[in-house]
C-alpha cells in the first residue's frame, strides 16, 4: 500500500520495476485524485503520470477507461517503455487493510512468547 498527499493505492502492475515512490509522490498532482488508476511511464528519463477510470464508470469517455490502458502504452509511450498502473483504494478498503494488517501484527505479537525456550542455568559452587 502506497500513500501519496493523503491518497491510498496498491500496485496492480511494474513492469521492469520502475516504480519509485519518492519519485511517484514528487510528480503526484491532486488531478489525479478522481481516477480509479493512475499509469506513470518513462520516456527521455522524466516520469509521465495518466489517469483512468475503472471500466464500470460508464460516464467516462471510452479512451479514459481501464481496459484502453493497453491501447495507451503502445500509442503514446516509448516502445518497450518501464511503466506502472496503481489502483486507487476506496476509504473501506483502506480501513479493511489496516486492520488486517493490525490483527496480523497482533497475532504476530501474541505468538513470540511462544517461541522462547528459557534454559535453566545452574550455577556451581566453588565448594564441590
Amino acid at each position: 500500500m502506497i500513500k501519496v498527499n493523503e491518497q491510498y493505492f496498491e500496485i496492480v502492475e511494474d513492469y521492469r520495476e520502475c516504480f519509485d515512490e519518492e519519485l511517484f509522490a514528487n510528480r503526484y498532482s491532486d488531478i489525479l485524485d478522481k481516477y480509479d488508476y493512475v499509469v506513470g511511464d518513462f520516456g527521455y528519463e522524466q516520469l509521465r503520470l495518466k489517469g483512468f477510470y475503472s471500466d464500470h464508470n460508464k460516464k467516462a469517455e471510452l479512451s479514459k477507461r481501464f481496459s484502453t490502458i493497453q491501447d495507451y502504452l503502445l500509442e503514446y509511450c516509448n516502445f518497450g517503455c518501464p511503466y506502472f498502473i496503481l489502483r486507487h483504494l476506496s476509504e473501506q478498503e483502506v480501513k479493511k487493510q489496516i486492520s488486517e494488517l493490525q490483527s496480523e501484527a497482533d497475532i504476530i505479537e501474541g505468538n513470540k512468547l511462544q517461541d522462547v525456550k528459557i534454559q535453566p542455568s545452574i550455577q556451581q559452587s566453588e565448594n564441590e
